[in-house]
């Protein structure tokens, strides 16, 4: 298999990019990232070295359609697994505009990049909010894959438009394609600016740690290694045109999970500072992942507390990483590399 990621140097791309290349030793992986302020090629140190011959690397932009072309024909490309992607709400509601090209204009570069080459497989990999917002109350069922698309961020919108192209591009043109809609994912790499390490960051410098509202906001929260076994069994197992829901199975709270981080730091519930709430804050997310169980043989491995321990043990015990993502010299090594 000659895949082509693109976004892998984010969060979630790098962590998936490690797991194919040490579970798949046939697989050839590049990865295609423009390094935007959340690509850091950190997150995929010595695996060049590790992987001679089967790893890489092409800073390109999903939205420059000649980009896009030249990097599948470079490497023989033969099936697509979407990463890329505009993601925290908060810079949605400042200016959608980066959303809408990279999550809606990009995705249709794509898909059409990949209609030329006839890529045997394209994954879009999509997002739960896509559906909007659940009441808290346990009685209302969690997200199905039927359930409508009804977004409340630019963020989520923007995910929206883009799995709806790629419905068109399965329906009207045959592109074999599958969609996966996971809940929030945590673990080694996140970038700082979202909930688990930026509460954790601030935490260990007992700085005031903000939750929007009364912090009762339910989140399904999986771990990253789950999400990415199950994005390979879609790529490998997954019936074209379908949409596999990926979920963690632990529902919590915002406050819960900032409180089980001050816990692990050894900090008092003090430094909690409630501020006012973000604007169309979703109030609940959950989702139904069985028929990502019946099809593709998916479950979440990790359970939330062990899955959130190990995860800060990561952050405390990688310095020169989490030094380098928050202070933002990451951006000046890759600059360096790119004679920016």
């Amino acid at each position: 298999m000659r895949l082509l990621v693109t976004g892998g140097c984010g969060f979630i791309g790098s962590n998936f990019i490690r797991m194919v290349l040490r579970d798949r030793p046939d697989a050839v992986v590049c990865n295609m990232d423009n390094l935007s302020y959340a690509g850091n090629l950190a997150n995929l140190a010595h695996v060049e070295r590790d992987y001679p011959g089967r790893y890489f690397f092409e800073r390109a932009d999903i939205a420059d359609a000649d980009q896009a072309r030249g990097v599948m024909r470079r490497h023989r490309i033969e099936a697509l697994v979407n990463f890329a992607a505009e993601s925290h709400v908060d810079r949605s509601i400042e200016d959608a505009s980066p959303f809408v090209r990279s999550n809606v204009l990009g995705v249709v570069v794509l898909l059409r990049a990949a209609l030329e080459a006839k890529l045997g497989r394209f994954v879009q990999v999509s997002t739960d909010e896509v559906y909007g917002s659940l009441p808290l109350e346990a009685q209302y069922a969690a997200f199905t894959e039927d359930s409508p698309l009804t977004p409340n961020s630019p963020y989520s919108a923007s995910k929206a438009s883009a799995d709806l192209f790629c419905r068109a591009f399965f329906k009207t043109h045959g592109l074999p394609l599958v969609i996966t809609r996971c809940s929030n994912n945590y673990g080694p790499c996140q970038f700082p600016e979202k909930l688990i390490p930026f509460m954790f960051f601030r935490a260990t410098r007992d700085e005031p740690l903000p939750v929007y509202g009364d912090g009762l906001n339910v989140r399904d929260w999986i771990h990253v290694e789950d999400h990415c076994r199950g994005v390979l069994m879609a790529l490998e197992k997954g019936r074209a045109g379908a949409v596999y829901n990926f979920g963690g199975g632990a529902q919590r709270s915002n406050l819960y999970v900032v409180r089980e981080i001050l816990k692990f730091c050894g900090k008092d519930e003090s430094l909690i500072r409630p501020v006012k709430d973000r604007p169309g804050h979703d109030r609940r997310y959950a989702v139904d992942y069985s028929l990502a169980a019946a099809e593709l043989g998916f479950s979440p491995g990790f359970g939330f507390e062990e899955g959130l321990r190990r995860t800060l043990a990561w952050y405390r015990e990688n310095p020169d990483w989490v030094d380098g993502a928050t202070s933002g010299s990451y951006l000046g090594d890759m600059r360096k590399r790119y004679g920016e």
